[in-house]
């Protein structure tokens, strides 16, 4: 619950912006000079949040998205999220939200505890300059946030954050403590690849894309032993290969299905 109401805060900021940036005074290089542009239909990515002075940076798929009729959704860094959203002037405030409860590692709670802070410390004042959101706590307290363009299949850095399940329950996990960040991969169009590392092994097999899917050779991995955990994981990402996997690309998110239902969503590095 903690999560879930702290998250959907974040949600509330920014599905109000579209209204609150036409609402302050003009001043060079900010929102207000700069009132048209558009911030619906903007994938805005979490980049940080300053607590007391103090600079934390977000999980790899932490983001948001906002359509026009005020509807916003998007990923904290290990929970989805949605909502709706009323305004008054530059401020923002929400109302009749939901979010998934995926329990997450260390590094994420920490981020997400500092951050519920800074959402629930009142009312969030809004602030667009170039390319960048920023949301103001009546403390100075404050949340990053960068528009992102879509990521390519090709050529992107992908990292996984989480693993599915096998079957009708299809429950999402994210990464055990000490694999966060270190399984990704990367395909590459000329040679026909995909490369990188699960967990512990660097991986490379071959990688042939048509039609929604994926043809993924046998993979060839190098032969590091790491602790259990990590192998745990790695051993589940090995299945993905040697077979066909449906892909789909959600601007900078990507999940991998495999035959037998095994999912793997990962996130464009940043």
């Amino acid at each position: 619950m903690y999560r879930k109401k702290q998250s959907i805060t974040l949600t509330a900021a920014l599905a109000l912006l579209p209204l609150a940036v036409a609402c302050g005074s003009e001043q060079a290089g900010s929102t207000t000079a700069d009132a048209r542009r558009p911030v619906t239909g903007v994938h805005w990515t979490v980049d940080s949040v300053t607590v007391d002075g103090t600079k934390h940076d977000a999980p790899a798929d932490a983001h948001v998205t906002i359509d026009d009729s005020g509807k916003a959704e998007g990923n904290y860094g290990c929970n989805h999220f949605s909502a709706q959203a009323s305004f008054d002037g530059d401020r923002v405030r929400l109302g009749d939200a939901t979010a998934t409860e995926m329990a997450c590692e260390e590094k994420p709670m920490t981020f997400e505890k500092n951050l519920a802070r800074t959402l629930a410390d009142g009312p969030l004042k809004t602030e667009v300059t170039g390319e960048r959101l920023t949301l103001t706590t009546d403390a100075g307290d404050t949340v990053q946030l960068t528009q992102e363009e879509p990521a390519p299949l090709y050529g992107t850095k992908w990292t996984v954050t989480t693993l599915g399940k096998g079957g009708p329950d299809g429950a999402a996990e994210p990464l055990p403590q000490g694999a966060e960040g270190k399984a990704h991969l990367t395909f590459d169009k000329d040679a026909g690849t995909v490369s990188g590392r699960l967990t512990c092994n660097k991986v490379t097999a071959e990688a042939t894309v048509r039609d929604g899917r994926i043809t993924l050779g046998p993979a060839s991995t190098t032969r590091m032993m790491c602790e259990a955990s990590l192998m745990a994981t790695e051993k589940r990402l090995l299945r993905l290969f040697d077979g066909t996997v449906t892909f789909r690309l959600d601007h900078r998110s990507l999940t991998l299905t495999s035959e037998n239902g095994e999912t793997v969503t990962a996130a464009a590095a940043k």
